[in-house]
């Protein structure tokens, strides 16, 4: 039977799962239900120093949807608690007595002052609670004060208010770091250099939902006027998996502990995460669409694939992804593959041909004897995967790999197998090594 249990940072938890800094976190009551229902964590929604923010008193989401009304992207413009810190720290104090097996967090965000940071740290640790999360993602309201994603956009400052908190607090440290950044090592970086004990990403990115087009205003709006808002959901995954992947293998940043975040919906997702490195994943959109219970097919999934894996722990697969992310310079040339469709999974819509032949290679027939029929053509196929990528049922279209010493019958050459990349081709002006000499 899989053992969830997770011990990140010191801080255990009965699975891997928490919920994020956010509106699902914002008081006792909501934290004690998703305890009840089954979340192994929690990150309390971020605390300021009174007095305390004002949110606006209309729309504060808007949605992406897909054409079966599936929520595919959330955006929202709320700011950190509208509650007071006195409040807030006495609940945070309760659970953590009445739920002692469960994590949790604290989000902090107050201005980058180092008396702020002093004056609002030993209150939070006072409750008993086991971390602290430092907000510098934020994209909206808050950042307009020179807090959030101000102080995420700049590695000085996060390694400075980083010490800060090593320095008046004895909790782990973990820093939310921001998306809206040109490349995501130098923040996570900067954390580390500050002590950080962790990292956690992502936090929302800068949008626009859209444009209502009969009163020409963006949405969500506020009496007809409205501003950019945090953007998450499913639709943010890929984002996110990519800037774990990269802390989790830049040199200066490789073994840092991370808690994931980004569109994570279903077990799968999680499990992808934690493949990539992460010990907990934080879920946030999820639980605004399907609520709290939504926990306990992410537990019964993650246990089940894990016992048909054979993993006993999540420290038996995490991390064993990140060795196969690599620069694109690095993949192999010599390796081929071909699109191949089979005839009896083809349910003839022809989505394929029209894609590959509007779109890419010109690979894939649309008629044969007269009717329809689709089939691959391995002199112009270049294995882009695109007809795979939108076919709409599953498996009927895969890629197999020429094997060394097979034709290609595209290029005429045969398949090496000797590797062979970017950085030694011979059409690389920078090449490392000559092809030939």
């Amino acid at each position: 039977m899989a053992d969830l249990n997770t011990n990140f940072l010191g801080i255990k938890s009965p699975n891997p799962f928490w919920l994020a800094s956010a509106p699902p976190t914002d008081k006792e009551y909501n934290v004690v239900r998703a305890f009840e229902a089954g979340w192994g964590g929690v990150v309390w929604k971020t605390l300021g120093l009174d007095p305390h923010v004002v949110n606006v008193s209309g729309p504060r989401y808007s949605t992406l949807r897909g054409a079966d009304r599936r929520v595919l992207g959330l955006n929202n413009i709320e700011l950190i608690t509208d509650r007071s810190l006195h409040v807030n720290l006495e609940e945070i104090a309760r659970v953590k007595r009445n739920w002692p097996d469960r994590a949790i967090v604290v989000s902090i965000m107050v201005p980058c002052e180092e008396v702020a940071w002093k004056t609002i740290l030993p209150l939070v640790e006072a409750t008993g609670a086991d971390g602290i999360e430092l907000n510098f993602g934020c994209p909206h309201g808050m950042s307009e004060r020179g807090m959030g994603a101000a102080v995420g956009q700049v590695p000085e400052y996060i390694e400075m208010v980083t010490r800060w908190c090593k320095q008046y607090c004895h909790l782990p440290v973990i820093v939310k770091l921001t998306p809206n950044v040109n490349d995501i090592r130098y923040p996570a970086r900067a954390a580390r250099h500050g002590g950080a004990d962790a990292v956690s990403l992502i936090n929302t990115i800068n949008s626009v939902m859209g444009v209502d087009l009969d009163s020409m205003s963006i949405h969500p709006n506020t009496g007809g006027r409205g501003s950019h808002g945090g953007y998450c959901g499913p639709a943010v995954k890929p984002i996110a998996l990519n800037m774990v992947a990269e802390i989790a293998r830049d040199a200066e940043t490789a073994g840092l502990p991370i808690s994931g975040i980004g569109g994570i919906s279903t077990w799968r997702d999680a499990a992808e995460f934690i493949a990539l490195g992460c010990g907990t994943v934080q879920v946030c959109t999820a639980v605004m669409v399907h609520g709290f219970p939504i926990v306990r097919d992410m537990i019964s999934g993650l246990s089940n694939y894990m016992d048909e894996k054979g993993y006993r722990t999540l420290e038996d697969f995490r991390g064993r992804a990140v060795g196969s992310v690599t620069d694109w310079r690095y993949l192999n040339l010599n390796h081929v593959d071909k699109a191949v469709i089979d005839q009896s999974l083809c349910i003839k819509c022809g989505r394929c041909h029209l894609a590959c032949e509007d779109t890419s290679h010109q690979a894939i027939t649309s008629m044969k004897h007269g009717g329809r029929h689709f089939e691959v053509r391995e002199e112009d196929c270049v294995g882009c995967n695109l007809c795979v990528s939108i076919c709409p049922v599953e498996n009927c279209i895969t890629l197999r790999s020429l094997t060394p010493g097979e034709m290609d019958v595209r290029t005429g050459k045969v398949v090496s197998d000797e590797y062979a990349n970017w950085t030694t081709h011979p059409n690389n002006p920078m090449a490392t090594t000559a092809i030939n000499a």
